[in-house]
């Protein structure tokens, strides 16, 4: 009998955001939610994304819906509207967890929680084996990732797919089956139907071995952490490694390092970069030439110039963005723009505005030719163009660097670099208060 209870401490007034695909796995980690959120008065946010890539998509979309209404739980959706050349399964999933993140800033929530369970573990574990990975990959994945503001929180990751299903089946909880998780052209799948059944056979305990492996590993790749943080602090200028410095390393330790620095990039899953990545990234800095690059999964490029190794997004691909505002906008830059109930400084990370003098919402977008701003204290407008060039903003940067605009097309903040006649001090009126990070 699975008792989520004894699965993971939980709090009085806990808020969880639960990211649900009305499958058999996530379908029973809500109903087991459910069951004890009286107890620990939980404050529950159904997260889901409808991948757009199946009829029965907007049916289980609507189901959700619903149910979230019968049960007095808050829902949050999305429609993943275009996918790009990439990974089906692991663009999907970079924007699934940007999503979900986005759900957890809006209500200050203080856990993800999905239903991730031991067959998972068990797939990512030998697909990271066969690709090749670093010592962290081949843990799988942990039951609880602590993201600094937030936790991700696997508490089913001691179970099998069957005993969750066995679950549903004596609790009367309706769920949806995904019918692509039966095609072999996708690799999970063909570790599921065809490695899982021959292992199980062997032990119908695998999982737990499994388990333990991953905690062994991870614990190891925890201490580990702790050098290669060190060796980070002496590698690492302005977040570019200093190759000269970098080379003084031992081979692991260099390794490892790409690997933290690639995972700014590709989040929690590193499934995508292997040992090829980080060979073809080391030869790219044991180069001879003074300036190069390489491209590298997700419109991620590793440039070499002289002695600096800098990784960033591809700008050729993700350049031309728009946000419409709300509370919390993740940038393509890796940064984001949240609104605060309270100035924390007087910098130009922080804007504030009175809502009166602008027109809502507010808009954040790449830069455009011909932008300008009426710059606060200049008495007149300046090129946007100009105040890059002036701050040193490398072309590169230009091209994601996010620019606040309201509804009338006005900017009023370059984010980290320069503020509008429209910010107000600090005693003066306004009642948005906008950070950058």
């Amino acid at each position: 009998m699975i008792n989520i209870d004894n699965d993971f401490e939980f709090k009085m007034n806990d808020k969880i955001v639960v990211g649900c695909s009305t499958g058999p796995d996530s379908m029973a980690l809500v109903d087991m939610l459910l069951k004890i959120r009286e107890k620990y008065n939980l404050y529950i946010i159904i997260a889901h994304v409808n991948h757009n890539v199946r009829k029965e998509s907007y049916e289980e979309a609507d189901f959700i819906k619903k149910y979230c209404y019968d049960n007095n739980l808050i829902f949050e959706s999305m429609i993943i509207e275009k996918y790009g050349d990439d990974n089906f399964h692991n663009e999907a999933r970079n924007i699934r967890y940007n999503f979900f993140e986005n759900i957890i800033k809006k209500y200050n929530a203080d856990y993800l929680m999905t239903a991730h369970h031991g067959d998972d573990l068990i797939e990512t574990i030998l697909m990271r084996i066969v690709r090749g990975s670093n010592l962290n990959g081949y843990g799988g994945f942990r039951k609880i990732v602590d993201k600094g503001d937030y936790k991700i929180v696997r508490p089913l990751i001691g179970y099998t797919k069957q005993e969750l299903e066995d679950y549903d089946l004596e609790n009367s909880v309706k769920y949806y089956i995904d019918s692509s998780n039966k095609k072999d052209k996708y690799t999970r799948n063909r570790y599921r139907k065809y490695i899982l059944p021959f292992l199980k056979s062997e032990d119908k305990n695998v999982h737990l071995k499994f388990l333990k492996y991953s905690n062994l590993i991870n614990d190891t790749s925890k201490f580990i952490d702790s050098i290669v943080k060190k060796a980070k602090e002496k590698c690492f200028v302005n977040n570019n490694i200093d190759i000269e410095k970098f080379l003084d390393e031992d081979l692991f330790i260099q390794k490892e390092l790409l690997y933290s620095y690639l995972s700014d990039y590709y989040q929690d899953d590193l499934i995508l970069i292997n040992d090829r990545h980080i060979d073809i990234i080391l030869s790219l800095i044991k180069s001879k030439k003074a300036n190069c690059y390489v491209n590298l999964p997700n419109s991620v490029i590793a440039r070499k110039v002289y002695n600096t190794l800098t990784i960033m997004r591809d700008t050729d691909v993700i350049s031309g963005y728009e946000i419409e505002f709300d509370t919390y906008a993740l940038l393509p830059n890796n940064h984001y723009i949240e609104r605060v109930n309270r100035p924390t400084d007087n910098s130009n990370n922080t804007c504030k505005l009175n809502s009166k003098e602008i027109k809502l919402p507010l808009i954040i977008r790449s830069r455009r030719i011909g932008d300008k701003i009426n710059v606060k204290g200049l008495g007149g407008t300046k090129k946007v163009k100009d105040i890059f060039i002036n701050s040193k903003i490398s072309v590169e940067d230009r091209e994601t660097w996010p620019i606040v605009l309201d509804s009338e097309d006005r900017v009023v903040w370059i984010p980290g670099i320069k503020k509008s006649k429209f910010d107000k001090k600090i005693t003066e009126d306004y009642d948005i208060i906008l950070k950058y990070k």
